[in-house]
């Protein structure tokens, strides 16, 4: 019965002074509340009742995000978020576990001290664009104050900037703003540019219509030229040469009328009589005009006389 006995504690002791450390963890055995050893990962065993393990410290990549809020040189206040990535160094791990009790605070307090003493010199344009200063500058003051702790900093990264929200509404409206101006000066070039090519077309529109009326008009007077010709070689002579080609075209156009069955035309007056008077009417003014010309050629001739 009592080798059982004895086995039964030896197998007691030995279960309970065995333990595992996990992989990228380190292990704190202390002996009566004084330091013995530091365990890596793996199996180990330790005396039970005599020994202790005081804690575990992770030897991963750790993040401490911090948000810090300050004014910019310009006087807006912002807030910064700063994202800290920090590892115990294992070869001090004695450091990191024994000489803080939070790491975080004082990491904190750091990040907060940095900041504020970059970021005051800034404007807040400058800000966006030199974030990777601040960054540089807050991950070099920790690395010379948290080396001596046993802890490392990998990286610090500003991960968000956000301004008053009064501020940032006052940027998108200046922004808006801004890309307003630029569509309306392109909106004005295009504007401008298709004033101009209207202007253009329409005067090449022009230019041709009255090329092709005056074509038409040249090629109407060739016509009633020929026309006259041929009925003064059938005895007929000029003046009633044109009041027949008057006529004709005068029924010309009254055919031409009644061929429009939705037309709302009036010719007025329509008669073959109001062919000849417009004739006559015709003749009488150029008659009138010539007259008057000569008297003003011959009133010019006089007046130089005088003043010869």
């Amino acid at each position: 019965m009592i080798p059982f006995i004895i086995i039964g504690i030896f197998a007691l002791f030995l279960l309970t002074g065995l333990f595992v450390v996990k992989q990228q963890t380190a292990a704190i055995v202390e002996r009566f509340g004084k330091f013995l050893k530091i365990r890596q990962s793996g199996l180990h065993f330790k005396i039970p009742l005599i020994d202790k393990i005081s804690g575990r410290i992770s030897l991963r990549i750790l993040q401490l995000d911090v948000i810090v809020e300050t004014k910019t040189k310009d006087d807006v206040f912002v807030k910064l978020k700063v994202s800290v990535q920090y590892k115990v160094v294992q070869e001090k791990v004695y450091d990191a576990f024994y000489k803080l009790d939070y790491p975080q605070d004082q990491i904190t307090s750091y990040v907060f001290d940095v900041v504020r003493a970059v970021v005051p010199k800034m404007k807040l344009d400058d800000v966006f664009e030199k974030k990777d200063e601040i960054a540089n500058a807050v991950k070099g003051e920790l690395n010379d104050a948290m080396i001596n702790y046993g802890y490392d900093i990998i990286k610090a990264l500003v991960t968000d900037i956000d301004p008053d929200s009064e501020v940032k509404a006052a940027m998108n409206r200046i922004n808006a703003a801004e890309r307003k101006k630029v569509a309306a000066q392109y909106e004005g070039d295009a504007e401008r540019i298709l004033i101009v090519e209207k202007a253009k077309a329409e005067a090449e529109s022009k230019r041709l219509q009255g090329q092709g009326i005056a074509d038409q008009r040249r090629e109407i007077a060739r016509g009633l030229e020929e026309s006259v010709d041929v009925l003064n070689g059938v005895g007929i002579n000029s003046q009633e040469a044109s009041a027949l080609i008057v006529v004709t075209q005068h029924y010309d156009t009254l055919q031409s009328i009644g061929e429009e069955t939705n037309s709302n035309l009036i010719l007025l007056p329509n008669s073959p009589q109001a062919g000849s008077e417009m004739l006559n009417n015709m003749v009488a003014s150029f008659t009138a005009s010539n007259q008057i010309g000569e008297a003003m050629k011959a009133q010019n001739i006089k007046n130089n006389k005088k003043s010869d």
